[in-house]
């Protein structure tokens, strides 16, 4: 997916790092992901998550919380008021770009962070969290340390993940004060929670006390077998497919471009080359390989010309055997392109430059040598197999 590098300016002066992960095609609503308890934009929740919703139209930012990753500030000090003003912060930055109507997606204590955001920022369409624990103090268990010794002198040294962290009286008090379920009880947004029962970290009870507390529309998908920080790959993708799909209903799409009564309607994209192709009834994209510099996101307009021929000669061999009663048990049609084809090519005027689609049909099922030469010969009567060899015009105006 094409990415960009995001600065947020917060309420403290400092800047919070973000990637703005974009789709190929035209952006058609927008989503805020917050990250784990001392994890970053990069952890594997967040990266799959956000690049999934991109694919599926939805521009998605992450980014790093105070003092984590490549922001500005110091963790230690924040605690969990200030993620929720960086998520603020990131909201508006992203409702400036793209309008109203954003998803928030919070995993683990980032989903207690969108959950406590969600109000203040305004112009939020939905809301889903992964792992989120339903009480804010909860996160305090995960931190080996004297917290009341830290509570009495104002700071002392912590251990996070395996991190060392020097923590603050002020991040204590702040996790404290939080009433989470009182805010979700507040909330008049749609919510989905998901939620693995062998989370070690957060327990499942967690999960059900934030959908009891939520009003409808409000949806639970339990990933069993999953671990907490979603490490498995296989895990980070469920729950971004479960994302991207339940958000499609709730986010206010946009649709920037008409379908075409007839033909095709091409528009530039995102990225290096990402283009969006609206026929009369589907959409879809087109980009280059990264060898061409693209994101590789779709297939190339090569691959699209490739298709467009392999595909209508399937379709021709099928109708006609079909039409004859013929065994036919379908086709298989490698299609390449060869730039290059007259340096031998025996019916080509000597050096002349000439570009060739070379096709390889395999036909199945029990038919007669007769009936498999009959169908070859069909097979050049396609309809894009006559249009690219007969006098084709391309005409050019332009537009107003």
């Amino acid at each position: 997916m094409p990415t960009e590098s995001i600065r947020i300016k917060t309420t403290l002066g400092h800047e919070l790092s973000g990637s703005l992960e974009l789709p190929t095609g035209l952006v058609r609503g927008a989503a805020l992901f917050a990250h784990c308890f001392t994890c970053t934009q990069k952890s594997r929740a967040a990266v799959a998550i956000t690049r999934a919703l991109a694919a599926r139209g939805i521009a998605s930012l992450r980014f790093d919380f105070t003092g984590l990753g490549g922001s500005e500030g110091e963790f230690g000090r924040a605690g969990f008021a200030t993620d929720v003003s960086d998520l603020v912060a990131a909201g508006r930055f992203l409702a400036g770009r793209f309008g109203d109507g954003i998803l928030l997606v919070g995993h683990s204590l980032g989903g207690a962070a969108v959950l406590a955001a969600a109000e203040q920022m305004g112009g939020v369409a939905a809301v889903a969290t992964i792992g989120a624990p339903s009480d804010v103090p909860h996160v305090l268990e995960n931190i080996e340390g004297d917290l009341k010794a830290i509570e009495a002198s104002g700071s002392g040294a912590v251990t996070i993940g395996g991190r060392k962290f020097d923590l603050s009286s002020e991040f204590i008090a702040n996790t404290m004060q939080t009433d989470l379920l009182e805010r979700v009880a507040a909330m008049r947004l749609p919510m989905l929670v998901l939620h693995s029962p062998t989370d070690q970290i957060v327990g499942i009870e967690h999960a059900g006390q934030i959908f009891d507390a939520a009003f409808h529309p409000k949806s639970f998908v339990s990933m069993a077998g999953a671990d907490h920080l979603l490490l498995n790959k296989e895990d980070a993708a469920f729950a971004a497919d479960m994302v991207a799909s339940w958000a499609s209903r709730y986010l206010p799409l946009r649709d920037e471009l008409e379908m075409p009564e007839n033909g095709v309607i091409v528009r530039t994209g995102n990225g290096k080359f990402g283009t969006e192709v609206h026929t009369e009834s589907h959409r879809f994209v087109a980009d280059e390989p990264a060898s061409y510099g693209g994101d590789d996101t779709a297939p190339t307009p090569y691959d699209l010309l490739n298709a467009a021929l392999g595909t209508c000669t399937a379709m021709t061999i099928k109708m006609y055997a079909d039409r004859k009663g013929m065994a036919f048990e379908g086709t298989t049609i490698h299609i390449t392109h060869d730039r290059d084809h007259g340096t031998d090519c025996d019916h080509c005027e000597d050096g002349a430059r000439i570009q060739s689609l070379d096709r390889r049909i395999e036909l199945h099922g029990d038919l007669s040598a007769e009936e498999r030469a009959k169908l070859i010969e069909i097979a050049d009567k396609c309809p894009v197999h006559r249009t690219l060899e007969g006098e084709l015009h391309i005409h050019t105006d332009v537009a107003d």
